[in-house]
């Protein structure tokens, strides 16, 4: 479950966040007890910014922003869908594949996100989305001359504009999902200490090491 708790429905008084509750759960669910969006998710993202009403309007705010971008949707959602995976956050890695989907792009770019770097399957532009979406999320905002070059080949400064916000937004939300743990991201740290198998000494598997 999140690392935050989750704010009934009896306790909101925000009208925007009771509109939400009921366009996203129904107006007879409590979304805090009674998970399930219309959209199929667990819809703990909603309940958990509940916590804080401005920090959930200006979150919606930035969704209806990148909605009425100039920017093309399908390069839009690639830098999405490519911060999702890139951050490790699978809730926004499979939203964004769906909306992906949505708008027409092939199954078999959409399968081709992880490994981008060698799928022959994108274009120049593509590509460079990918790589920018990489220096962002990876690298901290190191992005090379040469990827910077193709991105204003093919669009204009405001679209690079916006195509940088908006997938820096969603590496802060792709963020946000893993360390509270909302939606797809509620699952347990992956990476942890192996147990030695019984009988098998630490100073047996040091010796196995340095071949003695």
């Amino acid at each position: 479950m999140p690392r935050l708790r989750e704010v009934p429905r009896a306790e909101v008084t925000d009208e925007k966040i009771l509109f939400f509750y009921d366009r996203l759960f129904g107006p007879d669910k409590d979304p805090a007890v009674d998970h399930g969006t219309v959209h199929g998710t667990p819809g703990d993202w909603w309940t958990v910014f509940a916590q804080s009403p401005d920090v959930f309007r200006h979150a919606v705010r930035g969704f209806s922003l990148y909605r009425n971008a100039s920017l093309d949707p399908l390069l839009r959602e690639l830098g999405q869908g490519r911060a999702g995976y890139a951050r490790g956050s699978q809730f926004v890695f499979s939203q964004h594949c769906k909306q992906m989907r949505t708008l027409g792009m092939s199954e078999e770019k959409i399968a081709a996100v992880p490994h981008w770097q060698v799928s022959d399957c994108f274009s120049a532009l593509e590509r460079a989305v990918l790589a920018y979406t990489d220096g962002l999320v990876y690298d901290g905002g190191r992005v090379p001359d040469e990827v910077f070059a193709v991105l204003k080949t093919h669009l204009t400064d405001p679209e690079i504009l916006e195509l940088t916000y908006i997938t820096s937004l969603y590496d802060m939300h792709a963020t946000m999902c893993r360390a509270l743990r909302l939606e797809f991201d509620d699952r347990p740290e992956l990476v942890a200490e192996v147990e030695i198998p019984a009988g098998v000494s630490v100073r047996d598997l040091s010796a196995d090491l340095s071949g003695e």
